[in-house]
């Protein structure tokens, strides 16, 4: 072989830079649309479509799923406290030195009728004879009392009027409660009624959606905005419409 043959060849193998910068970006070019290949008709299907909400994460120790909140006897929601940023809130029953957590809204305007007209017309009430709020506790769902919990029910000395016991109540005071049932127009009942007796309970006898509610609770706001109307006024109970309203209702809610 010659010299200058040799040096051909030699000349050959070596790659000038101009070649090692078009092979790279030959590659580079390759590269790239290879992985456009694949997101290119993903891009193209997206077109014209909904796109998904991402999942939410699942739950952790760190964030927990909540829990619901379970509702008492008479379908209304628990809650684990009063004064605590929930719907139960401390009310006063005017007229009087007391009192009494329950449920803010219409509830709070109908209980707290009951508890003025016990006030004036059956005996006077003192400092710790009416309780609200009630923790659920150990109590059962199932159970009037549970209606404590949610704020839709009070218990007026339940130290003289046990659970269990009935007859706590002389004729002429149980006329009276007769009577303020009948103005509530039903949407409370007497726990004096129920089956396992307790006279000292009053609950909200509707669920959270009952019309009727709204209705008897605008209706007892109104009167308390008006002279000589609501409680403190001592109706008559013997009086016929009266006690008529109040039998008929009567005949309903005891013992069912």
């Amino acid at each position: 072989m010659s010299e200058q043959q040799g040096n051909a060849k030699k000349t050959a193998r070596r790659p000038t830079r101009r070649s090692v910068l078009t092979t790279g970006t030959g590659v580079l070019a390759g590269t790239a649309l290879s992985g456009l290949a694949g997101q290119v008709p993903a891009m193209a299907a997206g077109r014209g479509r909904t796109v998904q909400p991402t999942r939410p994460p699942a739950p952790t120790d760190e964030h927990p799923t909540p829990k619901k909140t379970p509702a008492s006897a008479n379908g209304w929601a628990t809650e684990a406290k009063a004064n605590d940023g929930g719907t139960i809130w401390s009310r006063a029953v005017n007229g009087s030195d007391l009192s009494v957590e329950v449920r803010t809204g219409d509830v709070a305007a109908v209980l707290l009728y009951v508890v003025r007209r016990f006030h004036y017309e059956i005996d006077t009430l003192r400092t710790g004879d009416v309780v609200g709020f009630r923790k659920l506790g150990s109590t059962s769902l199932s159970s009037p009392q549970s209606n404590q919990a949610s704020g839709t029910a009070i218990s007026i000395r339940s130290g003289w009027y046990p659970e269990g016991i009935s007859g706590g109540f002389f004729a002429p005071q149980l006329a009276v409660i007769r009577d303020i049932l009948a103005e509530c127009d039903g949407t409370v009942r007497w726990g004096g009624d129920d089956k396992r007796p307790y006279e000292a309970l009053f609950y909200i006898d509707v669920p959270p959606s009952s019309e009727e509610l709204s209705t008897i609770g605008s209706r007892i706001l109104g009167w308390n905005q008006q002279p000589g109307q609501g409680a403190g006024q001592l109706p008559d109970p013997s009086q016929p419409t009266r006690r008529s309203a109040a039998l008929a209702l009567e005949r309903v809610q005891h013992g069912s």
